[in-house]
């Protein structure tokens, strides 16, 4: 599940952090509060409604800027194309690097104006349309609609890996043969669906003026400071920056990439102690909890949590706040202390699954040749266990999802319910609304067509690859029941509060319930419930993202539409060409030691399609699993908020209370595995030393650069790691020194309880 919280530091400051028109804004805001103090008009009312946006989003229009434009289609398919092909790239390596769309936000402002320069203005006639190549100066509108092209390439290959992830575990795990155009049909359908979904809750979640969807507010202060006038100051320009910036990081990565690969993570503490295994798992950065271990490579500080740099401090330090309870008291008292789950006879830290003699579980001893569970081979060959940070992991997710919930009521309930009244009902529309009414409408049947026709095509699907598919027509039809139904509660929770509470573990517990055995099904079943929501959400957040900017809704559907189909294509292509080029690609036992090709986040899915569908729930949780106990986090984690909700009730003066986040204190240790404790913690102390530290104490420098340097860093370290690929790697050509052994900690992965044998470990006695 994933969980944001994100109050941009540009809604606290806006008169300082907003180029051009934020002083304008802010005063025609203030009057307008003044009008509400005092009763003054309806207009003023319905323009301030919500204050942050009135602070940010311009309240004007300028209908007669070009906006689908030759420059639109080249440089939006472009741009999609590209982090489609790196977000896609980098997620089957150890250490992934989702490249976010400011990068080609930034990029394509002097592209653009470039070709206003220097292509053609003569008009042309096609098919009765008349259309120029340079239709005048490149304008704030085109840029807008290609960072939606852009935002594709990230949401299809970007943090979550999406539908790609599933067929990967398919392929490469359980070793299925599975056709290309089933694949497709896959990744495409998941992505529509969600495109369906969002066009039927529009009007709900995108009109309101009290749907305000929190994250916009950034790319919106983007765009304004990109377009609106530069005044010259002593610095650098923001494009000077960012172009050395790009430079010096792509230069950089060529050590941590190629030439001194142990740049990624020092664990120093393991060089200290060559032959303890306890300062090994205590130390390791790869396979531990790596306690003074510290990187010196951006893709391993933004490998799972993106960029540290456009997370807020608030935010941060409540991630940080749960990663030291978990990692540094919870994990080691379970381990050390209590020995919870028999933990001592694994590895501290893995994202393999274990046998009870602390050997690695053989998932194709269990198997049969259609993929199903072999009961009576399961209860020969033995029970699967999962390493204590796996287990720990896996109860603060059912801790993690009630928390969401019952901290949104306690916190936001009174304002959603408010807020999602005045939208449901026929009110006044706010000046957005008003400027949008000029654009001609998308007709509701356009969203119905996209819809029926991917569920009519999914559920085709399940009678044509029965067998490969393993998920009946019913079950299908079911995940995409469930995934309408949780459109528009949690779009309402997303839209005014920016949590976006997911229900994954729900559907698992389902679907592990109904189909055991089947992990196939399993896989599926959560791609179209969970991840055709998520799309969902993301296609709402851009149509908003559309709504201030004053995009027409036709272009809006249109990009939407072709930027869905061109980046799933795209996703599928790049993934089948690498599974298909890099010997051995996620199989860490065949791989060389050095290779980069190891899959985590595609380990973890094949994990959990194991424990939910291949093992399933019955046997490992509820009614008489190993890991029953686990399930009672559900309960702790809906009452976790109720004391930080009544502290800020006796003491409202306290303001910091609030700022006591449960969902996202949880989110501290989401995604240990794949992500290791190195990872978290570097992530963390970058962005607080971004976010607090420069925010506070070097303001102006932040306001100018921060987004800057963190599409400067994302980008150049991105081109390096594809160009070494293609230069060096993919020909075999590596390194072999002291340098290019990525952790020297051999014995992280041992057990320490007395009598394990483990190859390559030493026996306690």
């Amino acid at each position: 599940m994933t969980v944001h919280n994100y109050e941009t530091q540009d809604q606290e400051k806006p008169n300082e952090d907003h180029a051009g028109g934020g002083q304008e804004q802010e005063e025609s805001c203030a009057v307008e509060e003044m009008a509400l103090i005092t009763g003054g008009g309806q207009e003023q009312e319905e323009r301030c409604a919500v204050e942050e946006v009135a602070l940010v989003v311009p309240e004007t229009d300028n209908q007669s800027l070009p906006v689908m434009t030759f420059r639109v289609w080249v440089l939006g398919l472009s741009s999609c194309i590209v982090l489609i092909f790196l977000n896609t790239f980098f997620m089957y390596r150890t250490q992934p690097l989702t490249i976010s769309s400011i990068l080609m936000q930034i990029t394509v402002l002097p592209i653009g104006k470039f070709m206003a320069r220097t292509l053609p203005t003569k008009r042309y006639r096609a098919f009765g349309y008349s259309f120029s190549l340079n239709p005048g100066p490149f304008n704030i509108k085109e840029h807008v609609l290609i960072t939606i092209f852009a935002n594709c390439g990230v949401a299809t290959g970007g943090v979550d890996a999406y539908s790609v992830g599933p067929i990967t575990v398919m392929k490469t795990y359980y070793r299925q043969n599975l056709s290309f155009l089933c694949a497709l049909i896959i990744v495409l359908t998941t992505q529509l669906a969600g495109y369906g979904w969002a066009g039927m809750f529009r009007k709900y979640l995108v009109d309101p003026a009290e749907m305000w969807w929190p994250a916009n507010l950034a790319q919106v202060s983007l765009f304004r400071a990109l377009h609106e006038k530069e005044h010259q100051t002593k610095g650098l320009t923001r494009m000077q920056f960012f172009l050395v910036a790009l430079a010096v990081s792509f230069a950089y990565y060529l050590l941590p990439g190629y030439l001194f690969p142990v740049l990624t993570f020092f664990s120093w503490v393991c060089w200290a102690w060559p032959r303890s295994v306890t300062a090994q798992q205590i130390g390791s950065g790869y396979h531990g909890l790596g306690i003074g271990a510290f990187t010196l490579d951006w893709a391993g500080v933004s490998a799972y949590r993106g960029s540290p740099l456009v997370t807020p401090w608030q935010t941060i330090a409540n991630i940080a706040f749960g990663f030291i309870l978990f990692i540094y008291v919870v994990v080691p008292l379970c381990y050390w202390k209590f020995n919870l789950f028999h933990a001592q006879r694994f590895p501290i830290f893995s994202n393999q699954l274990f046998k009870f003699d602390g050997h690695k579980y053989d998932i194709t001893k269990i198997l049969t040749p259609k993929y199903d569970l072999d009961v009576a081979a399961y209860e020969s060959y033995g029970k699967l266990y999962l390493n204590p940070i796996f287990a720990i992991s896996i109860a603060s997710g059912f801790t993690r999802i009630t928390a969401t919930f019952s901290h949104v009521a306690l916190f936001h309930g009174r304002d959603i319910i408010r807020r999602s009244r005045a939208a449901m009902k026929d009110v006044k529309l706010d000046i957005h609304k008003k400027l949008m009414m000029h654009y001609k409408q998308v007709p509701e049947w356009w969203f119905h067509i996209v819809a029926v026709a991917t569920v009519t095509l999914s559920v085709m699907m399940c009678f044509v690859w029965k067998d490969a598919v393993q998920l009946p027509w019913w079950l299908m039809i079911l995940a995409f029941v469930m995934s309408w139904l949780v459109v528009l509660p949690i779009g309402v929770i997303q839209a005014t509060t920016n949590l976006q509470p997911g229900y994954e573990i729900i559907e698992q517990f389902l679907i592990g319930y109904i189909l055991p055995g089947k992990p196939i099904a399993t896989l599926l079943f959560k791609i179209y419930g969970r991840f055709s929501f998520a799309h969902a959400l993301f296609f709402l957040s851009d149509l908003k993202l559309g709504h201030y900017m004053k995009i027409p809704p036709r272009c809006m559907f249109t990009v939407q539409l072709v930027a869905s189909l061109v980046s799933g294509v795209v996703n599928l292509v790049v993934a089948w060409w690498m599974m298909g080029s890099i010997e051995n690609i996620c199989d860490v036992e065949a791989l060389h030691p050095e290779s980069p090709w190891t899959c985590p986040k595609f380990r973890v899915t094949f994990d959990n399609s194991v424990i939910w569908g291949l093992i399933g729930p019955r046997r490992l949780f509820v009614p008489d699993g190993l890991y029953q106990n686990l399930v009672w986090m559900f309960l702790v984690g809906a009452l976790l908020p109720l004391p930080i909700w009544l502290l800020s009730k006796i003491f409202p003066e306290k303001k910091w209370i609030r700022h006591i986040n449960i969902p996202v204190l949880s989110f501290g240790f989401a995604g240990i595995p794949p992500a290791s404790p190195t990872n978290i913690a570097s992530w963390i102390i970058t962005g607080m030393f971004f976010n607090f530290f420069m925010f506070r104490y070097r303001k102006r420098w932040w306001q100018k650069y921060n987004y800057i340097l963190s599409a400067a860093l994302d980008a150049g370290t991105a081109f390096m790691g594809v160009f070494l690929f293609f230069a060096l790697q993919n020909q075999n050509k590596n390194l072999k020194w002291w340098g290019s052994e990525i952790d020297h900690c051999p014995l992280a992965t041992c057990p320490t309880e007395a009598g394990i044998m483990v190859q390559g470990c030493p026996v306690n006695i």
